[in-house]
């Protein structure tokens, strides 16, 4: 059998052409086979800790610079009838990846595995979510996802059913208990099973008081043979390390979506910023210093003490804004602009210890109430979703929405089912600003601690309990957020057929909690049946 010569063949008049056409058939059906496949998008949550919803510039903040997140503002879509699941927390973090309202959610506190402590050497957790939860992370790796949470997680431990690697999650990094995030220059954070050591000494945030005493001496190895005081040289230096927690959570971030660029991901990014303690490094403090006027905090409210603590405030929020806009310049950088949807939220309002004056700052927006309340400023969060090519640049709108409803919009998004049942309904509508969004009949809040409270919103009445341990037989208060979004008028007096249905809402909903201590609603409706 002859031969044949590859090279001349290759290059005979009629095999070019016959190599050509083919070339050019193989190119045209490729890009049509391209085209016609759906390219998933990738996901990318940011979760922000006691962020008002009044610190943004784009929800009316004039004193704390976010450039980053007012411009994806401006390239995406506001919400601002958007709730958190609760007002602390483990329980707003529970909600937010199964689904689940507080009525019905595992989790309904901050409860921590005893016994508890801030040390590094008793590290227990807060109490695990169950492992047949169906979280977000199962929800995308069913739709093909790779998926990563970095930075609190807050539901359960490394060795227990909660950990995140066993609820949905391909990679985690960052703090596994709560209580060792209070202190942004840990010893170490977790990557997945592994604990992670960083250069920073041992700091003990909790100690710190006005009389001086015992200071945070006996946590820090250069300080450890003698008290430190307000006054002595050192004080407030005491508390700043050289790894600060929001860096490796960027870090890791970062590194995540590089890896994954060329297949889709979710990123749960949960930062835990700007929830006190007051630490921020020097160098984002400056921008801010002489602006305010200040008195040195000394740690009489909990949580470390710091020279400058406005200034120390500004600059958290700002740094997470910073950190925002890195995320979205490597998306430019790496060609996924247009193909990831950035979701950006908070998990309750801002708090009321640590040296954090939101009265200053307006940090509700004139809102009532603070984290730990079911008032507005509690649970009304911000929300921006920024999609190019998806999302209407510099659009609002006032669908109310909430962070229970995050797992249907993103079945809805990935064309999947959830595994079980979610109180949410999908806002991927009100996001691409389509008609056919459907409204919840109604919000439903439950909150077991500063006294036991209950809220639901239905349109635009929202009704409240407070002290419902002390007293169960307590009345709603009813406000019209249309004409009164500050809670000031009580109208459940002239509204009796509303208050019958807020009633009939919490015996449809309200199911009895896996922990006694969170059992405040059945007393309520045993006291009533009696």
């Amino acid at each position: 059998m002859e031969k044949i010569n590859i090279r001349r063949a290759f290059y005979s008049p009629w095999c070019m052409g016959l190599v050509l056409a083919t070339s050019l058939w193989s190119c045209n059906s490729a890009q049509k086979v391209a085209e016609e496949k759906p390219t998933k998008p990738n996901i990318i949550y940011i979760y922000a800790d006691d962020l008002g919803y009044g610190e943004l510039g784009v929800y009316g903040q004039s004193k704390i610079k976010t450039p980053h997140l007012d411009q994806m503002a401006k390239e995406g879509i506001v919400f601002t009838n958007h709730y958190s699941s609760s007002p602390v927390c483990a329980p707003a973090r529970c909600g937010l990846l199964t689904g689940k309202h507080t009525g019905k959610g595992y989790i309904r506190g901050n409860l921590p595995v005893l016994p508890a402590s801030f040390s590094d050497e008793v590290e227990n957790g807060q109490q695990p979510i169950p492992e047949t939860s169906f979280t977000l992370g199962h929800l995308m790796q069913q739709a093909g996802y790779k998926t990563a949470a970095i930075g609190k997680w807050g539901l359960g431990m490394t060795g227990n059913v909660g950990a995140p690697n066993k609820q949905g999650f391909d990679y985690f990094y960052g703090y596994l208990d709560q209580r060792q995030a209070h202190n942004f220059y840990p010893t170490h954070l977790w990557e997945n099973t592994e604990w992670d050591s960083l250069s920073n000494p041992y700091i003990f945030v909790h100690t710190p008081s006005a009389s001086g005493s015992k200071g945070n001496a006996q946590a820090l190895g250069d300080f450890k043979l003698r008290d430190l005081k307000y006054g002595d040289e050192g004080y407030f230096d005491a508390y700043q390390g050289e790894e600060y927690s929001i860096d490796k959570m960027t870090e890791k971030a970062t590194k995540f979506i590089k890896e994954n660029k060329d297949e889709p991901f979710f990123l749960y990014l949960p930062y835990t910023i700007p929830h006190v303690s007051l630490q921020v490094p020097d160098e984002a403090l400056e921008q801010y210093l002489g602006q305010f006027e200040e008195e040195p905090y000394l740690g009489q409210q909990g949580y470390a003490p710091h020279e400058f603590p406005k200034s120390a405030y500004a600059a958290m929020i700002s740094y997470l804004d910073q950190e925002v806009g890195k995320v979205f310049a490597l998306l430019e950088d790496l060609g996924l602009d247009e193909n990831t949807l950035v979701i950006f939220s908070s998990d309750n309002g801002p708090t009321f210890n640590g040296g954090v004056d939101a009265v200053y700052f307006e940090s509700t927006a004139g809102l009532r109430g603070l984290k730990m309340d079911l008032y507005e400023g509690g649970i009304r969060m911000p929300m921006i979703a920024r999609w190019p090519g998806k999302v209407a640049p510099g659009s609002t709108t006032d669908h109310i929405s909430v962070q229970y409803d995050v797992m249907a919009t993103l079945a809805d998004l990935t064309e999947q089912q959830v595994k079980g049942q979610t109180d949410g309904l999908s806002f991927l509508p009100a996001m691409l600003q389509e008609e056919d969004q459907p409204n919840h009949e109604f919000l439903y809040f439950e909150y077991p601690e500063k006294g036991g409270q209950l809220a639901v919103r239905m349109g635009k009445w929202k009704g409240v309990k407070t002290d419902l341990k002390k007293n169960p037989g307590k009345e709603w208060e009813l406000f019209d957020l249309d004409a009164d979004p500050a809670e000031q008028m009580d109208l459940a007096s002239k509204n009796p057929e509303v208050i019958k249905q807020l009633d009939d809402i919490v015996k449809r909903e309200h199911e009895s909690p896996a922990f006694d201590q969170w059992n405040f609603v059945d007393k309520m409706l045993e006291s009533k049946m009696n």
